[in-house]
């Protein structure tokens, strides 16, 4: 049976994709920053599930993460690192030290302290893996109000594209998904703080609609099955069209 992690899998695109997992047999260990949402989350998928509570941003938190999974499933052959936070739109020169450091703490070196604990333990077991990370849209365009996200989610792919290199001998391929705007609780909150609710920049998306948490999660799945096993160093935009490249 195949052995999953998924970080940020108490809400939106990460339940999702613990919940999606477990629908495809496999065991998913879904982790989380708040417990009780982790927890909730496991049980819905049921006895092939365990619940942790993570800080990606803390190293030594991801490691026990890791170790964890491991210590119940005897291996790891997917991670999913999708965890993540958004900060409030406002002018580029607003934001403070903190809202910087924050975000990048938790979307960019949250994923770095991800993929490396999760690469020593997929190289150790010599049977390949799968690792994807969620960037965003803002990956390769700005984000409007939001620099500090728009540089850690240019940044995931960066580390995407290094560690794909680095590690396609080994079998373990390393993707990134970038979704365009999701109904999520964030997304919301988001669209909210805009002038008009954000409804501008809903009627700018091509298929006049936001994508659910489980159209971007069937996407990450994918990206982890047999399926994609020669994508490797992707970064697989799912945004209904709005960036056409």
């Amino acid at each position: 049976m195949t052995a999953a992690l998924v970080t940020g899998g108490g809400s939106g695109i990460g339940r999702a994709t613990a919940l999606l997992l477990g629908e495809r047999g496999a065991q998913v260990l879904v982790a989380d920053i708040d417990e009780a949402a982790a927890h909730a989350t496991a049980r819905a998928i049921g006895a092939a599930a365990i619940s942790v509570r993570v800080d990606v941003a803390d190293d030594s938190s991801v490691e026990a993460m890791v170790a964890t999974a491991v210590d119940r499933f005897g291996v790891l052959d997917w991670a999913c690192n999708i965890a993540g936070i958004a900060p409030d739109p406002k002018p580029f020169t607003e934001h403070s030290h903190d809202e910087w450091q924050r975000t990048i703490d938790v979307n960019l070196s949250g994923v770095f302290f991800c993929m490396q604990h999760e690469l020593r333990q997929m190289s150790a077991q010599d049977r390949g893996g799968a690792i994807v990370n969620m960037s965003s849209g803002a990956g390769l365009v700005p984000a409007p109000g939001q620099p500090q996200y728009t540089a850690a989610k240019h940044g995931v792919l960066g580390l995407t594209k290094q560690a794909a290199q680095e590690f396609a001998a080994t079998g373990i391929r390393v993707n990134a998904v970038l979704p365009g705007q999701t109904e999520t609780v964030p997304m919301r909150a988001y669209l909210d703080a805009l002038p008009d609710n954000g409804e501008r920049m809903l009627k700018r998306l091509p298929m006049k609609r936001m994508a659910s948490p489980m159209e971007i999660a069937q996407a990450v799945v994918w990206l982890c099955s047999d399926e994609a096993s020669y994508v490797n160093g992707d970064s697989l935009v799912v945004d209904g069209g709005l960036i056409a490249r």
